[in-house]
């Protein structure tokens, strides 16, 4: 079985897709299929579908998609050696279902191998390796998870998780490509980031560093300036400690000079958010 969440579902058995159209199967599928090979608990299953007033047939109903989702299974199962069955893939247990992959993909899976092997890297000080890992990692996100799932509370809260562990890779990677001296190379993509992040003070706080690296000392102080009026407009607060003793360290070094070395950079960025 091959899964991917990251994007819009797509689930495929014997590279069959088995993915319903019908909500609220899709729902059902979708809670599955991340936490494939483990066991998903009746009652996450129905807060997801029904929130916290479930109808009384809401068991006997989640039942129906599950025979819904196996009727799929088995069609994808047509014309193999009949040693999967569709029980075998989506299996009953005790409190209840698991989807049973076969030893199959996982774009999740294969996000969390990549991202730990650059976080690895990182702490090793091998910034080449960090930084390649890594990218490859964010290259299995086709947009937001689920994307095209209209997900419940379960699923919510699952898609904020990895949205905060794509943010946490994506840090780590522009952390690492700073290190390489890629400023120019990630003026533009911090440009869009800190536009759709306007709150995020790490991902602020490279752009600002990869701004006066680049010779652009006044429009890094713009970025800071930008960052503060939101953060005192929206939340009530001041940028961190970190991040204006960065902005005064720029404000303290010539245009042509980096605001500090890379290594105090890094660990000063390391600090801020």
């Amino acid at each position: 079985m091959d899964i991917d969440v990251l994007g819009a579902l797509t689930v495929r058995e014997n590279g069959v897709s088995i993915t319903p159209t019908a909500a609220k199967p899709r729902q059902v599928l979708a809670l599955l299929a991340l936490h494939a090979d483990q066991v998903v608990p009746v009652a996450a299953l129905i807060e997801e579908l029904w929130g916290t007033e479930p109808p009384r047939s809401a068991r006997t109903t989640l039942q129906t998609y599950v025979l819904q989702l196996r009727g799929l299974i088995s069609q994808a199962l047509e014309g193999t050696d009949g040693s999967r069955t569709a029980k075998d893939v989506l299996v009953t247990l005790p409190g209840g279902y698991m989807l049973n992959s076969g030893g199959g993909t996982s774009d999740v899976r294969e996000f969390d191998r990549l991202a730990g092997m650059g976080y690895r890297a990182m702490d090793a000080g091998d910034f080449p390796t960090a930084a390649r890992l890594l990218r490859e990692a964010l290259a299995l996100w086709s947009g937001q998870a689920f994307a095209d799932v209209d997900g419940g509370v379960q699923l919510d809260m699952e898609t904020r998780r990895l949205e905060e562990t794509r943010l946490c890779a994506l840090d780590q990677r522009i952390e690492a490509d700073l290190r390489l001296g890629r400023h120019r190379e990630l003026l533009a993509e911090l440009t869009v980031l800190a536009s759709r992040y306007r709150i995020h003070e790490n991902l602020h706080g490279q752009f600002m560093l990869a701004l006066h690296r680049s010779g652009r000392r006044g429009e890094a102080l713009s970025v800071y300036q930008r960052l503060r009026s939101t953060l005192v407009r929206e939340l009530g607060i001041e940028p961190s400690a970190a991040l204006r003793s960065l902005q005064r360290s720029i404000l303290m070094s010539s245009p042509e000079s980096p605001a500090e070395s890379p290594e105090t950079a890094r660990k000063r960025l390391a600090r801020v958010g």
